[in-house]
C-alpha cells in the first residue's frame, strides 16, 4: 500500500467505519480495486501522480466507466486529498452509504 492508501485502511479497516466490511487489494473482474465494499457495491481508488497524465486519465476513465457499467460506484481521490484532508474523504464516502 502506499502511505495514502495506508492512511485510508486505517480509517476503514475492522469495520470501524459505519459498520461497514471494505476489503483492500479487492478484484473485480480484469480489475484490481485499491477498496471494495459490497454494500452498497463501493469502489475506492486513491491516485498517485501517474493519474495525472492523460493517458492515464484515460485508461482510468475507461476503467471507471466499466465498473459502473457492472453496478458499482467509483470514488476517486488523489493522494493529496487522503494524506491532508482525511475528514473531507470520509465524509464523501459517508454520503456515498
Amino acid at each position: 500500500m502506499t502511505p495514502a492508501e495506508a492512511a485510508l485502511w486505517e480509517k476503514l479497516r475492522n469495520k470501524q467505519f459505519h459498520g461497514l466490511k471494505f476489503n483492500p487489494q479487492h478484484s473485480i473482474g480484469n480489475y484490481i480495486v485499491d477498496f471494495y465494499c459490497a454494500h452498497p457495491r463501493l469502489v475506492i481508488e486513491v491516485d498517485g501522480e501517474v493519474h495525472s497524465e492523460s493517458e492515464q486519465k484515460a485508461k482510468d476513465s475507461h476503467r471507471d466507466e466499466n465498473l459502473i457499467d457492472m453496478d458499482y460506484i467509483v470514488l476517486r481521490f488523489t493522494n493529496e486529498e487522503v494524506l491532508n484532508n482525511i475528514d473531507q474523504v470520509l465524509k464523501r464516502i459517508e454520503n456515498i452509504i
